[in-house]
């Protein structure tokens, strides 16, 4: 009998898993804006609100986005697993498109008056990292420009960028060149296809 409610567990797990897997799928070329818009649509309509909201490039939003999530809405951590093989939960609580977590997620939702916003929406993801890029702008002064900086400060949070916490994480350095890099691919790419033109960073 125990044997028997494990298993249906474990099978109610997996099959959780993957109708959560299988929610969004994401655009099926990652590396062109073009075509993603393309694709989506209501993306560019989302991504070119936030950038005029918030004064903040197209590019930086989609780039932080395929870096946190690969465009995948329901993107979670790993998980925990007790004896490396029954599934515990997520390794924190970070989650959608652009991996925030609970208590910023919050924060955003209250200080941005969007109550009803989710991470798993992409209009409201996109949103979200306009808003953040524009409050490590006014906390660390950093440029909206520079996309290298501004997702040191996403990732390590505004006191974090402040005590250059980032300094002791080279991974994270080599993480955020990527990023910069694929923002400018992907302002390239947009000003080809209907996009504004080109603002490099410093």
């Amino acid at each position: 009998m125990g044997r028997t409610i494990v298993g249906g567990l474990v099978s109610l797990v997996a099959a959780g898993l993957l109708l959560e897997a299988c929610a969004q799928l994401p655009p099926a070329d990652l590396d062109n804006i073009c075509a993603i818009f393309e694709e989506r649509p209501s993306w560019q309509s989302a991504a070119d609100e936030a950038a005029s909201r918030w004064q903040v490039e197209v590019g930086t939003i989609l780039a932080m986005i395929h870096q946190e999530s690969r465009f995948r809405s329901s993107a979670r951590p790993g998980w925990r697993r007790a004896f490396g093989v029954v599934p515990l939960g997520p390794r924190s609580s970070a989650y959608g498109y652009g991996q925030v977590k609970d208590g910023t997620w919050s924060d955003y939702q209250e200080r941005a008056d969007r109550p009803l916003a989710r991470r798993d929406r992409f209009s409201d993801v996109a949103d979200f990292i306009g808003w953040y890029t524009d409050v490590i702008h006014r906390t660390a002064g950093v440029s909206k420009t520079d996309t290298f900086h501004i997702y040191l400060g996403y990732h390590e949070g505004p006191s974090g960028y402040a005590r250059r916490s980032f300094d002791s994480k080279p991974w994270l350095l080599g993480v955020s060149r990527k990023v910069d890099d694929r923002a400018r691919h992907y302002a390239r790419q947009y000003a080809t296809c209907g996009g504004p033109a080109v603002v490099e960073g410093p």
